[in-house]
């Protein structure tokens, strides 16, 4: 992709992404992927691929796609720049991370990632052994987690790739079973190795 601050993000690359978006923010899918952003929030080339991979090794790919695999990296980076889930809300304590933060005192959470991820492996988490990135996402996740009160940018981009793989068809309808109307409540059930978990418009409440 073309960083072109003139440009703004090319519609085509992000138009599966941004019809999640769309339809996570209640508006057409053209008003996301056509909205010029600021120049500093077009990602590199490197930056999509470092959330795509991020996204494979936080969902990865079994009998069904993983995360990466169905474009969940994409939905983050659209979803983290109109920020959804509150992502582009003022920390309470940004000092931690003020050479990533806006003058509003939001997060650039992909810049902060990619630096936080090339330092734990070496200057450069793309060229690392699989091995080590997974390890260095791994940590990244525990230190996030570790405490509720934290404010690690890692909580947001996290629950959004979530967001982004299971309002996906294969999230949605083939890792999960989707049933639009969920049968009779039985409270004891034999769980089978091939059980999936059920969706239906409800998880869409739960994740949108």
């Amino acid at each position: 992709m073309q960083n072109d601050p003139q440009r703004g993000w090319n519609r085509r690359e992000f138009v599966s992404a941004s019809a999640l978006i769309a339809l996570a923010l209640g508006v057409p899918a053209a008003a996301v992927s056509l909205t010029r952003l600021e120049s500093e929030e077009a990602p590199s080339d490197g930056q999509r691929l470092m959330m795509k991979e991020v996204s494979q090794l936080v969902i990865p790919r079994s009998a069904t796609p993983g995360a990466g695999d169905v474009g969940a990296g994409d939905f983050a980076i659209l979803a983290l720049a109109h920020g959804l889930d509150g992502s582009r809300s003022p920390l309470k304590d940004p000092t931690a991370y003020a050479r990533f933060a806006r003058n509003d005192g939001s997060i650039r959470h992909v810049a902060w990632l990619e630096k936080e991820l090339d330092g734990r492996t070496g200057g450069s988490f793309l060229k690392a052994p699989a091995a080590q990135r997974l390890a260095a996402v791994k940590a990244v996740d525990a230190e996030a987690f570790a405490s509720r009160e934290s404010e690690s940018p890692w909580k947001a981009i996290k629950g959004l790739i979530l967001t982004g793989y299971y309002t996906s068809e294969v999230g949605g309808a083939q890792e999960l079973r989707y049933e639009p109307v969920p049968g009779r409540f039985d409270p004891d059930l034999p769980l089978t190795p091939d059980f999936r978990a059920i969706s239906n418009d409800w998880t869409a409440v739960d994740f949108g």
